[in-house]
């Protein structure tokens, strides 16, 4: 059996920046191969994969194209013919009123979701059933269960993320693969980092702990639940520095 076998392989996609970059880092410290998937962010995925010091590989693909997904699929199965842990965190964020959004950019952020669930079954199928052990960790949101205005499509992403957790970790009753969702809220990534001065100044009010969270903050967690943890299932863990605790 190669090195690479011998350990256990996670896929985290969007892994090229932001919390997919942070939470990359943090499972290299705890000894897991990774998979960074990256739809355009080539430049940064590689430099994730340098700092892990080439412990994984690259996996470009769209996430809601269904061919781009059976690419990776295949892709995986040849790199290291296994997944331990599936961590669904790519996504998009379409900001616009209902009044004025158009179909064409409903459908884009929607599809994304599509190709979550299809991933996601794609990986069940064709490693963790197989090896009758897993993990699957969703990165959602905050705002899939407060709601923001502006965002309406993305806060039912987010929110169906959170459902397909639950609905998920009871369909894998038995197999011993846990799912379980963690929801940033208020995170220093790039897509926070494009909200206008006076929104952030408001958010930043909101928070108990007046600050933005940083990525790897939410990584910390995501680490846990993929290497310990092995009680908790079904569950969505808040990481927002109390601003919502429902």
């Amino acid at each position: 059996m190669s090195k690479i076998q011998d350990k256990p392989v996670a896929i985290v996609t969007g892994g090229g920046k932001g919390i997919g970059a942070a939470c990359c880092r943090i499972l290299f410290q705890q000894g897991f191969y990774l998979g960074i998937h990256y739809r355009n962010s080539r430049h940064q995925a590689e430099n994730v994969l340098s700092d892990i010091k080439g412990h994984g590989f690259l996996l470009k693909a769209d996430i809601a194209n269904p061919d781009h997904v059976e690419q990776m699929v295949q892709q995986i199965k040849a790199e290291t013919g296994r997944v331990d842990v599936l961590i669904n965190n790519a996504g998009m964020c379409i900001n616009d009123s209902i009044a004025t959004m158009k179909m064409e950019a409903f459908d884009a952020q929607r599809s994304i979701l599509r190709g979550v669930w299809y991933l996601t079954k794609r990986i069940l199928r064709v490693f963790m059933f197989r090896q009758s052990s897993g993990r699957i960790i969703n990165i959602s949101s905050i705002v899939g269960h407060t709601g923001n205005a502006g965002q309406i499509p993305y806060t039912m992403e987010k929110a169906a993320m959170d459902a397909m957790t639950k609905s998920l970790s009871k369909e894998l009753w038995g197999r011993n693969i846990l799912v379980n969702s963690v929801a940033p809220g208020f995170i220093d990534t790039d897509m926070t980092s494009e909200l206008p001065a006076d929104l952030q100044k408001g958010i930043l009010s909101s928070i108990p702990l007046g600050r933005m969270g940083k990525p790897e903050e939410v990584a910390d967690v995501v680490g846990f639940l993929a290497r310990y943890g092995d009680y908790i299932n079904g569950s969505i863990i808040h990481v927002n520095g109390g601003m919502y605790n429902g």
